[in-house]
Protein backbone atom coordinates (compact mmCIF):
# COMPACT_ATOMS: atom_id res chain seq x y z
CA UNK A 1 0.00 0.00 0.00
CA UNK A 2 1.32 3.41 -0.98
CA UNK A 3 0.68 6.98 0.07
CA UNK A 4 0.00 9.68 -2.53
CA UNK A 5 0.07 13.45 -1.99
CA UNK A 6 -2.10 16.05 -3.69
CA UNK A 7 -0.80 19.46 -2.67
CA UNK A 8 -1.24 23.10 -3.57
CA UNK A 9 2.40 24.00 -2.98
CA UNK A 10 5.79 22.65 -3.90
CA UNK A 11 7.16 22.85 -0.33
CA UNK A 12 4.72 20.24 0.94
CA UNK A 13 5.45 18.03 -2.04
CA UNK A 14 9.20 18.26 -1.49
CA UNK A 15 8.87 17.49 2.23
CA UNK A 16 6.74 14.43 1.55
CA UNK A 17 9.08 13.36 -1.23
CA UNK A 18 11.90 13.30 1.32
CA UNK A 19 9.75 10.83 3.29
CA UNK A 20 9.32 8.69 0.16
CA UNK A 21 5.79 9.84 -0.73
CA UNK A 22 5.10 10.72 -4.36
CA UNK A 23 2.52 13.25 -5.39
CA UNK A 24 1.63 16.25 -7.47
CA UNK A 25 0.98 19.95 -7.14
CA UNK A 26 -2.36 21.28 -8.40
CA UNK A 27 -4.20 24.59 -8.11
CA UNK A 28 -7.53 24.41 -9.95
CA UNK A 29 -10.65 22.36 -9.06
CA UNK A 30 -10.45 20.41 -12.33
CA UNK A 31 -6.82 19.52 -11.60
CA UNK A 32 -7.80 18.31 -8.12
CA UNK A 33 -10.55 16.14 -9.61
CA UNK A 34 -8.14 14.65 -12.17
CA UNK A 35 -5.50 13.97 -9.48
CA UNK A 36 -8.03 12.23 -7.22
CA UNK A 37 -9.37 10.11 -10.08
CA UNK A 38 -5.82 9.15 -11.04
CA UNK A 39 -4.99 8.16 -7.46
CA UNK A 40 -8.23 6.19 -7.06
CA UNK A 41 -7.55 4.23 -10.24
CA UNK A 42 -4.14 3.11 -8.93
CA UNK A 43 -4.98 0.12 -6.73
CA UNK A 44 -1.58 0.31 -5.01
CA UNK A 45 -2.48 3.67 -3.44
CA UNK A 46 -4.13 3.14 -0.07
CA UNK A 47 -3.94 6.63 1.41
CA UNK A 48 -4.29 9.98 -0.33
CA UNK A 49 -2.89 12.95 1.57
CA UNK A 50 -4.45 16.23 0.46
CA UNK A 51 -3.74 19.72 1.75
CA UNK A 52 -6.33 21.72 3.63
CA UNK A 53 -6.58 24.42 0.97
CA UNK A 54 -7.48 21.86 -1.73
CA UNK A 55 -10.09 20.24 0.50
CA UNK A 56 -11.78 23.63 0.83
CA UNK A 57 -11.54 24.11 -2.93
CA UNK A 58 -13.25 20.79 -3.74
CA UNK A 59 -14.95 19.79 -0.51
CA UNK A 60 -18.02 18.19 -2.10
CA UNK A 61 -15.96 15.90 -4.31
CA UNK A 62 -13.62 14.89 -1.51
CA UNK A 63 -16.37 14.16 0.99
CA UNK A 64 -18.27 12.22 -1.67
CA UNK A 65 -15.22 10.01 -2.19
CA UNK A 66 -14.74 9.63 1.57
CA UNK A 67 -18.35 8.60 2.09
CA UNK A 68 -18.77 6.29 -0.90
CA UNK A 69 -15.46 4.51 -1.43
CA UNK A 70 -13.81 2.07 0.94
CA UNK A 71 -10.40 2.69 -0.54
CA UNK A 72 -8.30 4.79 -0.70
CA UNK A 73 -8.48 6.64 2.57
CA UNK A 74 -8.32 10.42 2.09
CA UNK A 75 -6.52 12.31 4.84
CA UNK A 76 -6.57 16.10 5.06
CA UNK A 77 -3.24 17.55 6.14
CA UNK A 78 -2.41 21.11 7.14
CA UNK A 79 0.22 22.86 5.08
CA UNK A 80 2.26 25.95 5.80
CA UNK A 81 -0.75 28.17 5.02
CA UNK A 82 -3.31 25.97 6.75
CA UNK A 83 -5.49 26.98 9.65
CA UNK A 84 -5.38 23.49 11.20
CA UNK A 85 -9.13 23.30 11.76
CA UNK A 86 -8.98 19.54 11.44
CA UNK A 87 -11.40 19.05 14.36
CA UNK A 88 -14.13 21.04 12.61
CA UNK A 89 -13.61 19.07 9.43
CA UNK A 90 -13.76 15.73 11.26
CA UNK A 91 -16.95 16.81 13.03
CA UNK A 92 -18.50 17.76 9.69
CA UNK A 93 -17.44 14.45 8.17
CA UNK A 94 -18.98 12.46 11.06
CA UNK A 95 -22.16 14.55 10.86
CA UNK A 96 -22.45 13.90 7.12
CA UNK A 97 -21.62 10.19 7.39
CA UNK A 98 -23.61 9.28 10.48
CA UNK A 99 -26.05 12.14 10.94
CA UNK A 100 -24.89 12.97 14.46
CA UNK A 101 -23.74 16.45 15.46
CA UNK A 102 -20.82 16.33 17.90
Amino acid sequence: MKFYLISDNIDTKMGMRLAGINGEVVHEPEQVKDAIEKAISDKEIGIILITEKLVKLCSELIYDVKLNLKSPLIVEIPDRHGTSQITENLNRYVRDAVGIKL
